[in-house]
C-alpha cells in the first residue's frame, strides 16, 4: 500500500482520510479494528484537535437509525481505537492522543500527521510558486500532492455525513487538478494534456473549467475542429442537462477559437515542435517537470487519443457508400458515426477506390487516345475530373474537346491537295489530342487518388471520436454510471451518446452479428463465451480465447468497448457485537 511521503523528521503515527481511512505507526499500518470503529476515527479525523460530541458521532456514524444505547457504542469504540493507537497507556491514565473533554472526544493529530493536511498545505505551496513565475515546478508539486490519493475520499464509509465531507475533499482534488492543468498549458505541455483533459471532464462533467482547458489544449495542438466540437459537446450537455448556456468564459474562449485569436497561442508554438523542447531545455534541473507520474488511481486511458489517419478517406468529407451503411441495419449509431470512422481508421473495411490501377488496364487507356486518333482523349480525362471533383481537369478536357473540333473541322474543310496555312495547326492538333492525351492518361493512372494536401477532417467524425473517448473513460472510472447510461447498448432507449460504442459484455447477438466481418456464428460464440467463462476483460480478450480473429478485432477496435458488469451482490459490514460499557475512569 502507497503511504503518504513525511519527511524523516515527521511523527511517528500519522492518518490518512484520501482514500480507504488507515493510520500508521513507525512505518506499519495499524489494524483499526471494525468498520464501525474506522468510521468514528474518520469522524474525529474530518475536525483534528477539536473535540466533537457523542451525539454528534452517533448522528454521523449510524444516521438515521442509531442504535439504542449509542453513547455506549461509541465509548467502545474508542476504547479500541486507544487500545491501537496508545498501546503504552496504561488502562487508567486519561488519553493523550485520543482524549475526553467537557465538550466530547477530540484526537489530537501532530503536524503533518494528517494526509489531508499535508495535500492542502502543499496546493498552496505550489499556488505560491506559480505566483511567483515558476509554472514548471508548480506543476510538479501539484502533481506530487495529488499523488498522495489513494482513491476516493473516506472510501467504504457511508451516510450523509461522510457524503459531504467526500465531497469537499474531492472538490479540493478538482481545484488542484485544474491547477495542475493551467500550470501544463503554461509551459507549453497542451499536447500532453489532452488525455489526461478528456477523462478529467468525463469524471467532472459539472466543472466548466476543464472543458475550456481542454478546448485550450485542442487548439494549440492544432486541433480546431475538435476543439470546437468540445465545445458544442459541452453546450449540448448544459442545455440538456440544466437549460442553460456555457459560461462567458467558454464562450469568450469560443469565439477566439473561431476567429483564431493569436493570444490564445501557446509558448511552445514559436519552438520548432508541438511538444514544446524549448520548454524542456528552460528546465534541466527539473526532469519530474517534463514528464510528471500521473496519480496512480487513475492513469489516463490509452486509447483515448487515436491520431487521426493523415490520407484522404472516403469517410472525410463524402457520404458511406450502400455498402458500408448496409452492413448495420440493427446499429442506429454505427450508421451515422461508427461506419464512416472505421472506414477512415481501418481502411480494409472501405470500398477500394484508391487502389492502384493494373499495368494492363493502364495500357489500354493510354492506347485508346492514339488509336482513337485523340477522339476519345476528352472522355477519359472529363471521367477523371468527374471522379476527382477536379475543376483544372475539368477545363484540361474542354481543352482537348476544343482541340478535337478543331482537328475534324480542318480535315472537312480541306479541298484540294495542295498544302495550306491551316494544315500545320490541325496536324499539331492531332498531335496534342493523341500523344498528349496518351501521356496524361498514363500519368492520371498512375495515381488515381493523388494526396490534395492535408485532409479537411469531417467534424461530425472528431466529436463522435471525442464523444467514444469520454464514454471509454466514464466507463473504465466509474462502470456502474456508464451501465446506467447504457454506454455500448445502442438497442436500448437513452439519452447518452456515446459515439457508436458496442458493449461485448452486454450487447445481444443479433447487434454482434450486425458488425462488419462478425457473422452470425461468431457472434453466437461471443455470446457463449462470456456466460461459460466470465465478462471479458478486454476488446483483446476476443482475440486471445480464439473468439474472433485478431485483424477483425484490431479493425473492429475503436467501435467496441468491454463494460464490467454489475457485481451480483455488494458486500455488507456485518453490525459489531453489543457493547460492553467501559469504566468511567477508562473513558
Amino acid at each position: 500500500m502507497e503511504v503518504v511521503a513525511l519527511p524523516d523528521e515527521g511523527p511517528s503515527t500519522r492518518f490518512e482520510i484520501l482514500g480507504r481511512t488507515a493510520a500508521w505507526r513507525d512505518g506499519r499500518e495499524l489494524d483499526l479494528g471494525p468498520g464501525k470503529q474506522r468510521a468514528v476515527l474518520a469522524v474525529l479525523l474530518l475536525t483534528p484537535g477539536r473535540p466533537v460530541p457523542t451525539a454528534s458521532i452517533v448522528r454521523a456514524v449510524w444516521g438515521d437509525e442509531p442504535p439504542d444505547n449509542g453513547a455506549n457504542v461509541v465509548q467502545k469504540y474508542v476504547a479500541g481505537l486507544r487500545r491501537v493507537l496508545e498501546p503504552d497507556r496504561s488502562p487508567r491514565a486519561p488519553g493523550r492522543l485520543l482524549a475526553l473533554t467537557g465538550a466530547g472526544y477530540a484526537l489530537h493529530v501532530p503536524p503533518g500527521g494528517l494526509d489531508a493536511e499535508v495535500f492542502q498545505d502543499r496546493v498552496k505551496a505550489a499556488r505560491s510558486v506559480r505566483d511567483e513565475g515558476d509554472a514548471a515546478g508548480a506543476e510538479a508539486m501539484l502533481r506530487e500532492a495529488l499523488a498522495m490519493w489513494r482513491g476516493p475520499a473516506l472510501a467504504g464509509l457511508h451516510g450523509a455525513f461522510f457524503d459531504a465531507a467526500r465531497d469537499r475533499l474531492e472538490e479540493t482534488r478538482a481545484a488542484a487538478l485544474e491547477a495542475c492543468a493551467e500550470a501544463g498549458l503554461d509551459v507549453g505541455e497542451h499536447a500532453r494534456l489532452v488525455p489526461e483533459l478528456l477523462r478529467l471532464v468525463a469524471e467532472f462533467p459539472l466543472r466548466e473549467g476543464f472543458r475550456y482547458l481542454l478546448m485550450l489544449a485542442l487548439y494549440r495542438c492544432g486541433r480546431q475542429a475538435e476543439a470546437l466540437a468540445a465545445y458544442r459537446d459541452a453546450r449540448d450537455f448544459f442545455a440538456a442537462e440544466f437549460g442553460v448556456e456555457p459560461g462567458e468564459r467558454l464562450q469568450s474562449l469560443h469565439l477566439g477559437i473561431l476567429r483564431s485569436d493569436p493570444s490564445l497561442a501557446g509558448p511552445s508554438l514559436a519552438g520548432p515542435s508541438v511538444a514544446g523542447p524549448s520548454v524542456a531545455a528552460e528546465q534541466p534541473a527539473r526532469p519530474e517537470a517534463v514528464a510528471p507520474a500521473a496519480p496512480p488511481f487513475a492513469p489516463p486511458d490509452p486509447a483515448l487519443d487515436p491520431p487521426l489517419d493523415p490520407r484522404p478517406s472516403p469517410a472525410v468529407g463524402v457520404a458511406p457508400s450502400a455498402p458500408m451503411a448496409a452492413a448495420h441495419p440493427h446499429l442506429p449509431h454505427l450508421g451515422a458515426h461508427a461506419a464512416p470512422h472505421l472506414a477512415a481508421e481501418h481502411p480494409v473495411w472501405a470500398p477500394p477506390v484508391g487502389r492502384p490501377v493494373p499495368w494492363p488496364l493502364r495500357a489500354v487507356l493510354a492506347a485508346l487516345p492514339v488509336l482513337s486518333f485523340g477522339m476519345l482523349t476528352s472522355a477519359l480525362v472529363a471521367y477523371y475530373a468527374a471522379r476527382r471533383r477536379s475543376r483544372p481537369l475539368a477545363l484540361m478536357a474542354g481543352g482537348y474537346l476544343a482541340l478535337s473540333a478543331f482537328f475534324v473541322t480542318g480535315i472537312l474543310s480541306i479541298t484540294s491537295e495542295e498544302p495550306t496555312l491551316w494544315d500545320g495547326p490541325v496536324f499539331f492538333a492531332l498531335i496534342l489530342t493523341m500523344l498528349g492525351g496518351a501521356v496524361h492518361l498514363a500519368v492520371l493512372t498512375a495515381d488515381p487518388y493523388p494526396s490534395a494536401g492535408p485532409p479537411v477532417p469531417d467534424v461530425r467524425l472528431i466529436e463522435g471520436r471525442v464523444r467514444r473517448a469520454q464514454a471509454r473513460s466514464l466507463a473504465a472510472h466509474h462502470p456502474s454510471i456508464a451501465r446506467t447510461l447504457g454506454i455500448g447498448r445502442p438497442d436500448l432507449p437513452r439519452t447518452f451518446d456515446d459515439g457508436g460504442l458496442v458493449d461485448v459484455n452486454a450487447a445481444p447477438e443479433h447487434l454482434l452479428a450486425a458488425l462488419p466481418g462478425v457473422d452470425p456464428h461468431h457472434a453466437k460464440l461471443i455470446v457463449l463465451a462470456r456466460a461459460a467463462h466470465g465478462p471479458l476483460a478486454s476488446v483483446d480478450d476476443l482475440a486471445t480465447r480464439n473468439i474472433l480473429p485478431y485483424e477483425t478485432v484490431h479493425a473492429l477496435r475503436d467501435m467496441l468497448i468491454t463494460v464490467p458488469p454489475a457485481p451480483d451482490a455488494a458486500d455488507a459490514e456485518p453490525e459489531p457485537a453489543p457493547p460492553s460499557v467501559e469504566s468511567a475512569s477508562g473513558a
